[in-house]
Order: structure tokens, then sequence, then C-alpha cells
């Protein structure tokens, strides 16, 4: 894969309009989408898959669970530091039609200026060293859930936006949104304790 040489994008605004420049036939695939993100873009990768799954784009079934194997196979690899990301053939060659994919990226811009507009680097402390490490590990940890909760409405999106979270901030080495995603993780946990206990 020649994706190495892709200027990793640097905010989520960056990031659609890279995965805007994917869908350029009927269909993309994950392999267009790592051609024009980077296949050493652990990150943004991440990112992106978790802000798709956010958009209305997570009703079409099956895709919580694709999303959830990406993730969780892209983290834990951020998490044993390897240079280039991997994924199985089948994955790389799962496709979804572009006009839904452009329709949920044009969902996705206005708040994506939004939270642009308002992350810079601050709390370092929390996006790099062990501390890293352990976002990534909870990015691996929180798809886990998502294959048996995809018919549940709005758990997937919630716990896509957790990661999401983290991830942005990872990649603006903004604390805060990591800190934001800690705080949705366990938000969510607290509940379906909640429920399962009730």
């Amino acid at each position: 894969m020649s994706g190495d040489t892709v200027p990793q994008p640097g905010s989520l605004t960056g990031l659609l309009d890279a995965l805007d420049a994917a869908a350029t036939g009927p269909s993309v695939s994950v392999a267009d989408l790592l051609t024009h993100i980077g296949d050493r873009s652990f990150t943004p990768v991440i990112l992106a898959v978790a802000v798709l799954l956010v958009s209305p784009i997570s009703g079409i079934p099956g895709v919580p669970t694709l999303s959830a194997l990406v993730i969780v196979l892209i983290g834990a690899q951020a998490v044993l530091r390897r240079r280039h990301l991997w994924l199985p053939g089948p994955l790389m060659r799962r496709r979804i039609a572009s006009d839904r994919f452009r329709r949920a990226i044009a969902w996705l811009r206005r708040p994506s200026s939004w939270i642009d507009r308002h992350s810079h680097a601050r709390l370092r402390i929390f996006t790099s060293g062990p501390a890293r490490l352990a976002a990534f590990s909870l990015c691996v940890l929180v798809p886990m859930m998502w294959p048996a909760l995809e018919l549940v409405p709005m758990v997937t999106s919630l716990g896509a936006a957790a990661v999401a979270l983290v991830a942005f901030g990872l990649l603006t080495h903004d604390g805060l949104y990591v800190l934001l995603g800690y705080a949705m993780c366990g938000a969510m946990g607290a509940a379906v304790m909640a429920l399962v206990g009730g």
C-alpha cells in the first residue's frame, strides 16, 4: 500500500476532506479510505471509523460490527506500536455506496467544524506516553460490545462518540477531549450496570 506517504489529517475537517476524496466511484472500500488517510495513521483511521458510526450510517445493518472489528484491530496494533497498520483482506474489501457515504460526511461537517474551532493543544499529559497507550486500550475495549448491542438503538453511536472524542484528543494533543471521552465511557458503563441491576 502506498498510503504511508499520505500526510496525516490534523483536524476533523481535514479528515472528512480525505474521506470525501476517497469516494470517487459508485462505492468506497476500507482500502480506499486507507489510501487517502495513510497506513501509518492509526489515530486518524480510528477517528474516521468512529465518527462515521456517529452519523446515520450506523443504521446500516452490519456497519457497527464491521466498525468494531476495524477499530479493535487497529487499536491493538497501536498499543503494540506497529509502524504500519494492517487489516485482513476481507475487511479491506468491504464496501459502502458512495452516495450514502458522502451524505454521512455532509451530515458531520457542521459539528466537526465547531469541534475544530474549540480544540487546541492542552492537558498533553493525557495524550502522550503511557496515557496515550491507555487511551488506545480504551479504543480497543469499548467497541468489543458493539456487535452484541447492534440492534439496541443509539448504543453503538454513543460508544462511537466516546471513542471519537478520545481519538480526536490524541490526534490534536487536546487532553480535554480525551477526558470527555473517558467521562462518556464511564457514564455509559454506569447506565448499563443500572439496567442490568434493575
